[in-house]
């Protein structure tokens, strides 16, 4: 490499990096609803349809990034908001954005905070395909009751079985000439969950991160 490539090199570095390859992650939006009573912010959740991926479960509103509908990730989060739970778009303000998460499991999570501009939960009409109900609690109940954090152990495996009971090997250790330690499975980082326990649900994994993300940054 000459000095000339080094320069157009310098030249084409981000001015805003952001995440390597991100295209071969999964990419999701979310976003963090903020509504207004009495003075107070609440949280808004939304108990997801028991049919659906991860059915039952509390979580905030968003879905998958579609480059043939969204121009960016505040656009998904915008456009899932509107369908899951029935709002419409010039009733949500955003207010801006958190870190993006990355999950053990691939998948990066933008998510943007925003207030409603909505009288309550009866101004809403959720999808019952995809959400079996909404509901709200205060963001002040989070700032006064920690969650419990749990860790778990993750495990990077260079082989694994088809469903037909055959071994796969996914990383040529031997062929490659690679250190053989490598062949077998070998531990990865510790994974941290967070979960609380409110008298509505339980809210646990990713949306619980995002909760204690929040509080983080009111009590820093």
């Amino acid at each position: 490499m000459e000095r000339k490539d080094l320069n157009h090199l310098v030249a084409l570095l981000p001015k805003h990096p952001g995440i390597l390859e991100k295209e071969r992650y999964l990419n999701a939006a979310v976003l963090i609803p903020l509504l207004e009573t009495d003075g107070e912010f609440s949280f808004l959740f939304e108990k997801r349809a028991a049919n659906i991926r991860q059915g039952g479960e509390i979580s905030f509103p968003g879905g998958q990034f579609d480059p043939g509908l969204d121009t960016n990730c505040r656009a998904a989060a915008i456009r899932e908001t509107m369908e899951e739970i029935g709002i419409s778009r010039d009733k949500i303000h955003i207010q801006g954005r958190m870190d993006t998460f990355i999950s053990p499991r691939g998948i990066t999570i933008d998510s943007f905070l925003a207030t409603l501009d909505i009288s309550g939960l009866d101004d809403l009409t959720p999808d019952s395909a995809e959400v079996e109900d909404v509901f709200l609690l205060p963001v002040s109940w989070f700032e006064n009751n920690p969650p419990k954090e749990y860790r778990l152990e993750l495990e990077i495996k260079p082989k694994c079985i088809d469903e037909n009971g055959r071994e796969i090997e996914l990383l040529p250790v031997q062929e490659l000439g690679l250190p053989p330690h490598y062949a077998k499975p070998w531990p990865g980082l510790e994974h941290r969950v967070f979960v609380y326990q409110t008298n509505a649900a339980v809210i646990w994994g990713i949306t619980a991160s995002l909760i204690q993300a929040v509080v983080s940054l009111l009590q820093a």
